[in-house]
């Protein structure tokens, strides 16, 4: 039996102080969970361009290191936190946007068979032409009602769950912070 080994990345950071990492507007950056803006996009899209089942390390190189003999923990823990909170928020995202698809589809459903029925109605109603031609337009028009259902569930689903994978990725990603 042949076991397949996820692919390890490593992506190698170069600040001159670890604050760089992070948001200045937090006042306990270490604590809580948030990166600064650029640092977070340059690690996303780096991250974002891997395979999903890759195990990512972070090598943090920072000049000027504090005193702190420490900080190598501090940071894994910052970063850790960051990426479990976007997980929730993600997934936040994924429940909303389901809850909206069945929603959608449940009026939808209604809707398409409240214009099938209709354009039965007039077909059986209204004679020649016009009943053809308000019959095909109650047809499409119900269709057409489903189209939002559709996409959420074939389509708009996929890229969050990439997203949450990528952030779980990162979270249990291995961080290291050296001198240099």
């Amino acid at each position: 039996m042949h076991i397949s080994q996820h692919p390890t990345h490593t992506l190698e950071l170069r600040v001159r102080e670890i604050r760089q990492l992070f948001n200045s507007l937090d006042p306990t950056p270490f604590l809580n969970k948030d990166l600064d803006r650029a640092c977070e996009a340059f690690i996303e899209n780096w991250a974002l361009s891997l395979p999903h089942d890759s195990r990512l390390h972070l090598t943090i190189h920072v000049e000027q290191l504090p005193p702190q003999a420490d900080a190598g923990a501090l940071v894994a823990e910052a970063v850790h936190n960051h990426y479990a909170y976007k997980i929730d928020l993600v997934r936040g995202e994924l429940r909303q946007m389901l809850r909206l698809g069945r929603l959608s589809l449940g009026v939808g459903l209604v809707f398409v068979a409240t214009c099938l029925l209709l354009a039965e109605a007039v077909t059986s109603l209204v004679p020649g032409h016009t009943a053809k031609i308000a019959r095909e337009s109650l047809t499409i028009i119900g269709w057409v009602a489903m189209w939002r259902p559709v996409q959420i569930f074939l389509y708009d689903w996929w890229p969050l769950k990439g997203r949450i994978k990528v952030f779980e990725n990162l979270r249990f990603s291995q961080v290291v912070v050296v001198q240099g």
